[in-house]
């Protein structure tokens, strides 16, 4: 297991103090919304690594959270750590400082920093947004960063001259990329093979999203599966807030994890940060293939649980059930602080035995019945093991296709009298066909066009796992009457 290393691709590192617009020009520059932009103070916690293009290379650019390199609070201490990391790793170094507020002991703090460092450093100086604003980049020179620029992240002003001098400090060359045209083979040549329509390429890398709510061990898990640091991890709630991704190798397959911010419910979210953070975690697991629903052994399934795992069902991602702080239950130890009257009576009441508990699990999650459901500590990483085989097996169940003789043949065996279905709702059918992958999607082609009953489409899905599989995946069934 090892992560993979972007190799010759120049680093650019975007640091600051807390609110000077580092994400805006990270975004600007990647050309997509990856970071959570507000007024608020101190939303970037934790890095965030998006790519760019630029003169025909690719770049690697690095969001950190805002630097207050004297302050002793272990969130603001963490994000410092987190930002080091991202220096060590650059190749070259942005500093943004706001343009309309004057210069502040944390900004000559920080300068001083990274002047020490020795590495390629350019001055981004904030919303100058027009010439009128030119006179307050003067003040800035005391920063004793000689490549200086007045910038607007915003609306992109000066942006391209910042990205020129990089080029010019690495020493990178302005490379043309043509785009090549498809061949037509000449007349008497073989045409090339072409894949079977309907049969999707082999994805290069999986997606997973770590989705649960909040400190229910996300990041910790994340750390442990990446062997890293990546991602800050502390008792207080809502510490993600970002998206934080990192890519591992298995058995020659990229698996992209994913760790959202933890959802949770609308009256509970009040910071505008919290608010976009939430939008963002359910952006990122529709972007997903697989989602790891993370819970909390002490705390059990509760409603928001289910309701997070209903995202997952619903969209069609594929789902693994991952019981976190496991050794907490075997252990007998008791979570920190003070505990609600129901916490306490839902913990008197929580089983030891694995198999007992599974199956309170499965009794709340219903609709999952088809994910797998692991027991883990992710802070010991006891259990962690056999995460990435059953991502890897999940992965491939997820697009397995089953050609229509065979799912014709599976239908002559299949005795419908044992679906209970209302008369005015059962259906004849004449053949049945996948129509796509991931997740699997099946046509019932049959001699009404009415809706499927509850009980025949659960029915019918039983029957396809029981016979074929799909471990982990939901599996979608459509009727269409045949004309």
């Amino acid at each position: 297991m090892s992560a993979p290393v972007t190799v010759g691709v120049p680093t650019i590192a975007i640091v600051g103090r807390p609110n000077v617009g580092k994400s805006t020009l990270f975004n600007r520059i990647v050309g997509s919304r990856r970071a959570i932009v507000g007024d608020e103070p101190g939303i970037t916690r934790d890095r965030l690594y998006g790519e760019a293009h630029f003169r025909g290379h690719r770049l690697r650019i690095v969001d950190t959270g805002g630097i207050e390199p004297d302050e002793k609070e272990f969130i603001p201490a963490e994000i410092f750590r987190q930002a080091k990391v991202a220096l060590q790793e650059a190749d070259a170094i942005i500093l943004v400082v706001d343009g309309r507020s004057e210069l502040t002991a944390p900004d000559l703090d920080v300068a001083r920093l990274l002047l020490r460092g020795g590495k390629p450093l350019f001055l981004a100086i904030n919303k100058i947004d027009s010439d009128k604003q030119q006179s307050l980049i003067d003040e800035f020179h005391r920063l004793g960063i000689r490549k200086l620029f007045p910038v607007s992240a915003e609306h992109g002003r000066g942006v391209d001259d910042v990205l020129e001098a990089v080029f010019e400090a690495l020493k990178l060359e302005t490379l043309h990329v043509e785009t090549a045209q498809p061949e037509t083979p000449e007349q008497g040549e073989e045409p090339l093979d072409i894949p079977e329509a309907g049969i999707p390429a082999e994805p290069k890398e999986v997606k997973v999203a770590i989705i649960g709510h909040p400190n229910v061990g996300k990041s910790t898990l994340l750390n442990r599966l990446t062997g890293t640091s990546r991602a800050i991890v502390s008792p207080i709630p809502g510490t993600t807030r970002d998206a934080v991704d990192e890519v591992i190798e298995f058995n020659g397959k990229d698996f992209r994890f994913i760790d959202t911010a933890g959802i949770r419910r609308k009256g509970k979210t009040h910071l505008m940060a919290e608010k976009l953070s939430v939008v963002m975690a359910r952006k990122h697991l529709d972007a997903a293939d697989i989602a790891l629903l993370v819970i909390d052994a002490t705390e059990g399934v509760s409603a928001l649980d289910a309701t997070i795992a209903g995202y997952a069902h619903e969209s069609g991602r594929s789902v693994i059930v991952i019981v976190n702080k496991w050794d907490l239950i075997t252990s007998g130890q008791k979570k920190a602080g003070r505990e609600s009257k129901a916490t306490r009576i839902r913990e008197t009441k929580s089983p030891t035995d694995r198999a007992e508990y599974e199956q309170r699990v499965r009794y709340d999650l219903k609709f999952l019945s088809y994910a797998p459901v692991l027991f883990v500590s992710a802070a010991t990483g006891k259990g962690t093991e056999r995460i990435l085989p059953t991502l890897e097996e999940v992965a491939t169940e997820r697009r397995k296709r089953i050609p229509t003789a065979e799912m014709n043949r599976f239908l002559k065996y299949v005795d419908f009298e044992r679906a209970s279905v209302p008369a005015r709702q059962q259906v004849k059918i004449y053949y049945m066909t996948q129509a796509g992958v991931s997740p699997p999607t099946f046509v019932l082609f049959t001699n009404r066009k009415v809706k499927l009953h509850f009980s025949y489409q659960r029915f019918l899905e039983n029957q396809l796992r029981k016979a074929f599989g799909f471990v982990g995946s939901p599996i979608w069934i459509k009727n269409r009457a045949r004309d």
